[in-house]
């Protein structure tokens, strides 16, 4: 090996060595620190996706900690750097994988119906539909729950706060607010196709206990949440009250020529058929009544589905205003 040829080494090799000083130097030096970037590089981003990835990355960063101990925090992230990502990197990865875990689960678009009575009968098509029914059908059950939760969680705990248990019954009924706000999201995103969180809260671990309990009880998420739970039961009887009538009713009308046939279609009012003037030739127009009534209540349902999305993305993730 000549001289030459061995300056030309050292020299590569002090350019790669600046190159990653460089990019070592332009990276975050705590975990903290690496979160907050990744917030404001995700700005604009749906607020689900930023907790998704503020969990995520944490999660990830802490391991490599527990798995590192006698390196500090800046070491850890400049050796991570290439394999997990930069703030901006993963900020970038997560914008393009949601587009592409969107696209493939959502469900297929039926052909666009220019006609009025094909807009209007083309909601069978629509598989949102039929999940938007049974989530208005399930929101009763699901209402009396959370409004039971936290009426006796909020009781019990308030209620013992005078004894040193109710502190700590206080802080795990907020902190089981929270998983069930998880849960009810998964059901949202399922049902209602609004994007949900699929992670819990995002939380700075490294800070102090009580600053974090602090933090538990001041973010407005939580506030949010108990509002939600709360909203859920005279939102889910009307849900359900709504679904069952049109329900109800529209099939009702569509069988009634068959049950009229079948002798069941009949009311007796002091003797007296109340259906007796409903004579044959009426009965299309019952059918077709029938018919009209369940799309009807198929429109109500996708927009009770959008507005109840909104309101669950409003409160249960939006309420902090991305964290």
């Amino acid at each position: 090996m000549n001289a030459t040829t061995t300056k030309a080494g050292f020299e590569n090799a002090r350019s790669e060595h600046e190159r990653s000083e460089h990019a070592a130097a332009g990276l975050p030096h705590s975990i903290p620190e690496y979160l907050e970037r990744l917030r404001a590089a995700l700005a604009g981003a749906d607020p689900a996706l930023v907790q998704d990835a503020l969990y995520d990355a944490e999660e990830y960063l802490r391991s490599e900690m527990a798995e590192n101990p006698g390196r500090s925090e800046a070491e850890v992230i400049a050796s991570v750097a290439g394999s997990y990502g930069a703030p901006d990197e993963v900020a970038e990865i997560y914008r393009d994988t949601e587009v592409k875990v969107q696209t493939a689960l959502r469900p297929p678009a039926p052909r666009p119906r220019k006609s009025l009575l094909g807009r209007f009968f083309g909601v069978a098509a629509e598989p949102r539909t039929y999940a938007a029914l049974f989530y208005m059908l399930l929101s009763l059950a699901t209402g009396v729950f959370y409004f039971t939760w936290v009426t006796t969680g909020l009781s019990v705990s308030m209620g013992l706060m005078i004894l040193i248990v109710g502190l700590p019954l206080l802080i795990l009924f907020v902190g089981s607010v929270r998983v069930l706000a998880l849960v009810e999201g998964r059901l949202v995103e399922a049902m209602l196709g609004e994007r949900m969180p699929r992670r819990p809260l995002y939380s700075q671990r490294g800070r102090p206990l009580l600053e974090r309990i602090k933090d538990m009880f001041t973010d407005p998420r939580t506030w949010g949440t108990l509002l939600y739970m709360l909203l859920m039961l005279p939102l889910g009887t009307v849900y359900f009250t709504v679904a069952m009538t049109g329900l109800s009713i529209s099939l009702s009308l569509i069988f009634f020529p068959l049950l009229r046939l079948m002798g069941i279609g009949t009311i007796q009012v002091h003797g007296y058929d109340v259906f007796a003037a409903w004579e044959p030739w009426s009965w299309p127009a019952t059918v077709l009544a029938g018919v009209v009534a369940l799309f009807l209540t198929m429109h109500i349902a996708r927009l009770v589905g959008h507005l109840h999305g909104q309101l669950a993305k409003h409160l249960l993730v939006r309420s902090a205003q991305y964290g």
